[in-house]
C-alpha cells in the first residue's frame, strides 16, 4: 500500500506506551526488530502464524504500543498478503521452505486470524483516531465474509476454519468452536449490521453446544445435515474412519474467550451452559486437563500452564472464585525468573494464552457487551 505506515505513529499524540512487563518481554523474546512473530517451539522451525501476528497487534494496542502495532501490520502485509491486504487475506503459515527459502508455506487463510486482525484495526482505528486503519478492517471484513462465513444445514450461520479444504461435501464442513469469539463477533456485528456477523453469533451457542456432548469442548466438528465432534481436518481428509474427538489445544480457547467476554454479550451466557463438564472437572482437579474425549474421559490430565492461564477468566465468569485463584498461584509460580515468561523453557502459544488471561485479570482490557475494548489508557 502507498501510505508509509510508520509515519501514522505520530497519530497517538503525547500518550506514552503503557507499562506491561509480560508485553515488553514477550515482545523481545518473540519479536523481531521487522514486526515478525515467531514462534520458537522446537516443532515449529521458526515459523510464524497469522494468528501471532493478530494476537500481536492486539497486544500492543492494548498497551498503546502504536509503533510495533504498525511494524506487525507492515509485515503481515508484505509478507503474508502479498504487499496488500485490500486484495488478499494473509496466508497462515510462513516459514522456511524445504529448499530453504523463507515464504509463505501454505496460502490458506486462517479464519481466527482474519477476524482478530480485523478486529484489531477496526478497535485501533478507533481508538487511536485513524480512519484508515478502521477502513481496511472493514475491507477485510467484506473478504471474510465473502470467503470463510457458509450456513451449516444444522447450525445456521458459522465460519470456516479457512476458505479452502474444510468442506468435504457441498453441505458438509468442518468447524472449530474456538475460531469464534464472541466479543469479536459482537464488534463486528455492531460495525457491519447487514454483514453475517448478527446471526453468527446468534447461532454460536449451538456450535458450542454440538461440540460439548459431555460439557467439555471438542476441537473439530463435522457438521452437514446434523452435527456431531469429530477427528481433525487432516484425519477426515486422509479418511481416517476411526479418528476420535478431542478436546485440546485449539478448543481451550473457548473457555478463555467465554471467560473474558461480557456476560450482557448475546450467546455467552447459553454457551457457558454446555460446558459444565469442565467447570465440574476444576472444581475437584489442581490443572485442567491437556486431552479429553467427546464421552468426557480425560486422556491426559496434564495440562499446560497456558491452560490454567485460560481457566482464570472462565472461572471467575462462573463465580468459582477459589478455583480460579489456584489457577493463578499456578500461573504465577511457574514464571521464569530469567526470562520473567511464563514455563522454564517459554512457549510461544502458553505465552499468547496468558497474556489474554492475566490482561483481562488486571484490568488491562475489557470487552463491553458490544464487543468494544475497554483499555487503562484510554
Amino acid at each position: 500500500m502507498a501510505i508509509a505506515l510508520g509515519t501514522l505513529s505520530l497519530q497517538t499524540g503525547c500518550r506514552a506506551e503503557v507499562p506491561w512487563p509480560l508485553w515488553q518481554q514477550y515482545r523481545a523474546k518473540f519479536i523481531e526488530a521487522s514486526g515478525r512473530v515467531i514462534d520458537h517451539d522446537p516443532a515449529s522451525n521458526e515459523r510464524t502464524t497469522s494468528e501471532g501476528m493478530a494476537y500481536g497487534m492486539f497486544f500492543a494496542l492494548v498497551v498503546n504500543d502504536r509503533p510495533t502495532f504498525d511494524k506487525l501490520l507492515r509485515w503481515t502485509e508484505d509478507n503474508l498478503a502479498g504487499g496488500d491486504l485490500t486484495a488478499r487475506l494473509p496466508a497462515w503459515n510462513w516459514g522456511k521452505s524445504p529448499e530453504g527459502e523463507w515464504k509463505p508455506l501454505d496460502t490458506n487463510s486462517a479464519s481466527d486470524a482474519d477476524l482478530w486482525m480485523a478486529y484489531d484495526l477496526l478497535e485501533a482505528g478507533r481508538l487511536w483516531k485513524d480512519d484508515r486503519l478502521s477502513k481496511l478492517g472493514d475491507v477485510m471484513l467484506d473478504r471474510i465474509a465473502h470467503s470463510e462465513v457458509v450456513v451449516s444445514p444444522s447450525l445456521g450461520t458459522v465460519l470456516l476454519p479457512g476458505p479452502f479444504g474444510f468442506k468435504p461435501k457441498p453441505n458438509t464442513m468442518i468447524l472449530n468452536p474456538s475460531y469464534s469469539p464472541p466479543q469479536v463477533l459482537a464488534r463486528l456485528k455492531a460495525e457491519q449490521p447487514s454483514g453475517p456477523w448478527g446471526t453468527a453469533l446468534e447461532d454460536l451457542p449451538g456450535l458450542i453446544g454440538a461440540a460439548s456432548p459431555s460439557g467439555f469442548v471438542m476441537d473439530w466438528v463435522i457438521s452437514g445435515a446434523t452435527t456431531a465432534p469429530s477427528g481433525t481436518p487432516a484425519e477426515i481428509a486422509a479418511g481416517a474412519t476411526d479418528a476420535k474427538p478431542v478436546g485440546g489445544f485449539e478448543s481451550i480457547r473457548v473457555y478463555l474467550w467465554l471467560g473474558m467476554a461480557d456476560k450482557a454479550t448475546l450467546g455467552v451466557q447459553k454457551s457457558l451452559q454446555y460446558t459444565n463438564g469442565m467447570t465440574h472437572y476444576m472444581d475437584s482437579n489442581v490443572t485442567p486437563p491437556l486431552q479429553v474425549d467427546a464421552t468426557g474421559k480425560v486422556l491426559n490430565p496434564d495440562g499446560p500452564v497456558g491452560f490454567s492461564a485460560s481457566m482464570i477468566p472462565y472461572l471467575v465468569s462462573l463465580g468459582h472464585k477459589d478455583q480460579a485463584n489456584a489457577q493463578a498461584t499456578r500461573l504465577a509460580a511457574s514464571v521464569d525468573p530469567a526470562t520473567g515468561l511464563y514455563g522454564r523453557t517459554p512457549r510461544y502459544y502458553d505465552q499468547n494464552l496468558a497474556m489474554f488471561s492475566t490482561g483481562w485479570g488486571e484490568g488491562r482490557f475489557r470487552f463491553d457487551r458490544d464487543g468494544r475494548l475497554k483499555l487503562k489508557w484510554k
